[in-house]
This record gives C-alpha cells, structure tokens and sequence, in this order.
C-alpha cells in the first residue's frame, strides 16, 4: 500500500495541465461511480491526473490513483485494497485500465456497495462492457466514452491556440460567424493535412516522426491484450482479427461483400460479423448502418471504415484515397455525439435528420439538389458559402 500511495502522488504531481481533453469538462464528477471507457492512447490516464491536481489538491491523504496492471493486484483483490484504503481515511479512489483485472466489474460493484462514502473512478478499454457478466454495473455507473482529439483540440495543442468548441446547428445555421475568428489566428487547411496524418492521438507529442511505429504498437496492444481481456477470444481470434484489419486497410472505405470476405480470411459469416463489431467496439473501424440498431443485430453494415484517418496513414502502404481521408475523418468527428448512418441521397445522415455529401472544393450540391436539410462537406476551402460548408470546421464540435 505504501508503495502504491507514492506511486499516485508522484504520478498525479507530474501531469501538465497546460492542455486538457474536451471530456474533462462533459463528466459528472460528483456522481460517486464513474467509468470512462476509450481508445489506447486517446489520454485517459492524463484526464484523471489532471482532474485530481486540479480538484483534490487539499485532500491529498484521501485520494489514491492506482493502475491494474501493477503486479500488487496480481496477489491482492481489489476489495481487500479498498478496504485498507478507506481504514486510512481514503474518499476518492481512481482505478486506471480496469479491464486489465479478470473480475473487475464484481469487485467495483461490491466496493460501491461496502463502502458508500467512498468515490471510484475508472477507466478502461473501449470494448469494456458493463452489462455484460452477473456484476451489471450499469445501474449504478455512469460511464462516459472518450473519443480521440478533435481537429480543434489538435490545433490547441500543437499550436497553442484555442478556440471554443461550436454546436453543430450553429455551423450548419451560420459559419462565418465561427469561420472568420479562426482564419484570423490559422491556416486551417495547411494544418488539416497535419491533423489527418497524425492528429488524433495526443502522444503524437512524443515525436511526430515515430507517431506510426507508436501507432502501429497500439493497435497491436489492442488486438493482442485489450480485447482478450475483455472478449472471450484465443489467439487463433486475435490472428483473423489481426488479418481482417490490415484486409481492410487497404480496401475502406468497404462496402461488405461478407460472404466473399469472409472466405478470403477463413472463418464463417456470422464470425466475421461478430469480429467486425469487437474491433469497432475497440475503435479500431467505424460500421456504417441504414438506422440505429447497430450491428449487435448481426446486419451487415452499409460500409466499413478505419477508426480515423491516422488509422489510414499507418496502416496501409497505398497511396491515400483523399475521398477516403474526407469521408473518414467526418463519420469520426461528428460520431461524437451524434448518431451518422447511411442515407440513399447523400454520405451521411445525420441526427435523421441532416444529409451529407462529402468532397473536394469543386463538389456541387447536384447529388442532393432538392433535399431539405442537405449540406456539402467541401475540403480545400476556407470560406463557407450557401449549403457549402468547410469540411475542416466539423472538427469544431468537440
């Protein structure tokens, strides 16, 4: 325990908070559990040290940040250590990559419930799943899902300069009102390029010129450890996983043929749909479908996309489709709080209630002349004009 307690205040004393991700602001802090789930690498692990220097500073004996990984919870259970840590007065526990205990979400139910003067916070894998197994946790968790940077959020750490997060209604509603404050102070065509290669990871911090060997670590970390920890999948599901990813790679944005795909990788069709929903839970793809439900129903999806276009950047060795890039890095950013599905006019439906049609800064309403509520997500452009709006200013909205 004692090793643990300086482990947490040197790591809580070394964050910076010069640069804080957009999720800091949207969670509830006072609810009493509180699970963030996410991407590797997207800084979730930041965001809980960042909000203990910043908000428990003066009561630094009743906190504690913790990692799973640590070999002390390979002899000891997560119970018995809340139980030490509240004898010693603690009130706030943050539980980092809490999928990487095997019964996780039985031991968080119980410490919620032996102890009810005591706070946890934790994170874990995206493809964690709170209703799944007897400890359903959903009832009595609130659990935010954390999305990697947005354009802007890219903007503001590399280049220091910050701007307010827009509604998308207001983009849609008038944009030059947000698009002329921004052209003041960036270029922000030259720095979308930026952004698609290797923007949406902050480690990217780390050395840009390392990024894909980093990148390419995280994937592999994801297929190899993440998802076994959570899904009951051997290695032999890692290897098809491991094959349909780079298949895909190179094909997205990928109307399914599953039958097809499916021989060419060798397992069945009702195990490719299900590989295709484990590596989206892990965002890793993005599934495209006609309406809501999702493919937990086991429908095949309209299209198939990578995750975010760093995604596109690393992991193939092809020249990069820019109508890809474009079509990527929207379905991403608008994901974020909005519901995107396939519509028969345009790209995107949005909300059900947007259409999208998403291009090159020549790209003419014609595919969607004549629908309400239809807009064209034009790249290469700085100014929008009528229904024809920058594509780049979509990476506003968080």
């Amino acid at each position: 325990m004692e090793r643990l307690i300086q482990f947490s205040a040197s790591r809580i004393r070394s964050v910076d908070l010069s640069f804080k991700r957009y999720m800091l602001k949207r969670i509830n802090w006072g609810n009493r559990l509180i699970g963030i789930t996410g991407a590797r690498g997207v800084g979730k692990t930041t965001l809980l040290l960042q909000y203990i220097k910043e908000n428990l500073a003066d009561v630094t004996d009743e906190v504690i940040y913790v990692n799973m990984d640590d070999l002390y919870f390979s002899k000891n259970t997560i119970v018995d250590f809340v139980d030490e840590f509240v004898k010693r007065g603690g009130k706030y526990l943050f539980i980092d990559e809490v999928h990487k205990y095997k019964n996780w979400s039985q031991e968080i139910k119980n410490s919620y419930d032996y102890f009810p003067d005591l706070q946890i916070v934790f994170t874990g894998s995206s493809a964690l799943n709170i209703q799944k197994g007897e400890a359903d946790l959903s009832r009595r968790a609130i659990v935010y899902s954390m999305q990697g940077m947005s354009y802007r959020e890219f903007v503001e750490l590399k280049y220091g300069q910050q701007f307010p997060a827009v509604q998308l209604e207001e983009i849609l509603s008038n944009a030059p009102i947000y698009i002329s404050p921004i052209l003041e102070k960036i270029k922000p065509i030259k720095l979308f390029d930026e952004y698609l290669q290797y923007g949406y990871y902050p480690f990217f911090t780390e050395g840009e010129a390392e990024f894909p060997i980093r990148l390419k670590q995280t994937v592999n970390h994801v297929l190899d450890n993440d998802l076994p920890s959570v899904e009951n999948i051997d290695f032999n599901a890692v290897h098809y996983l491991r094959k349909l990813i780079s298949i895909l790679a190179e094909i997205v944005p990928y109307k399914p043929n599953i039958l097809k795909l499916s021989q060419q990788i060798g397992i069945s069709r009702e195990t490719l749909l299900r590989y295709m929903y484990l590596l989206e839970k892990a965002d890793l793809l993005m599934l495209l479908q006609t309406d809501g439900f999702g493919i937990n129903k086991m429908n095949k999806p309209e299209k198939v996309y990578l995750n975010n276009t760093n995604l596109i950047y690393t992991l193939t060795d092809l020249s990069i489709n820019t109508g890809t890039s474009r079509e990527t890095f929207f379905f991403n950013q608008l994901r974020v709080g909005h519901s995107v599905n396939w519509s028969e006019s345009g790209d995107f439906m949005i909300d059900g209630k947007y259409v999208f049609e998403i291009g090159g800064k020549n790209k003419t309403r014609k595919q969607i002349a004549g629908i309400e509520n239809s807009f064209v997500a034009a790249d290469n452009i700085e100014y929008a004009y009528q229904n024809k709006i920058p594509l780049w200013l979509f990476g506003f909205l968080y």
